[in-house]
């Protein structure tokens, strides 16, 4: 695993392609708040409760200028099947290769229901307007994270 990530540190910089296979990078959103959040699987009971709260949230969060990006190790057509079953609408981004993952530390090895194992590491990171690194939240649950950010950002 990679070092993790400090706030005050340059957020690593990505383009990765979206469910419809668009690309989406990270300098393309520069001048706003970033949230990236990394989620290990589309369409399992976790990462659905973590995106459906993103989704609730997502008016509230783009009126205080805040964008809202999900990256998984999923490939573009389970990510159009994520989005389209659970009606998300911000942008779901792949990184089969792990790369983008790894360089913010959300990748590596954990502890899964007792087992040592290497994966994806749930994890979050506020983006400012400049790129840089506000907040990295590592291992964190599905369940109540979105709230804490929403508080943490007085949205």
């Amino acid at each position: 695993m990679s070092e993790r990530l400090q706030p005050g540190d340059i957020a690593p910089e990505f383009e990765l392609p979206d469910s419809e296979g668009k690309p989406v990078s990270l300098s393309s959103l520069r001048g706003r708040r970033v949230i990236v959040y990394f989620y290990p699987a589309a369409m399992t009971p976790g990462c659905t409760k973590e995106a459906v709260n993103f989704r609730d949230v997502l008016p509230e969060l783009e009126a205080a200028g805040v964008t809202v990006l999900g990256i998984s190790p999923d490939e573009p057509a389970k990510l159009a099947k994520f989005r389209d079953r659970d009606e998300l609408t911000f942008p779901l981004l792949s990184d089969p290769g792990t790369e983008v993952l790894r360089a913010y530390g959300a990748y590596g090895e954990k502890m899964l229901y007792g087992k040592k194992l290497v994966g994806v590491i749930r994890s979050t990171f506020i983006v400012d307007a400049d790129g840089k690194i506000e907040k990295a939240y590592y291992n964190v649950k599905a369940t109540g994270h979105v709230d804490r950010i929403r508080r943490e950002l007085g949205v």
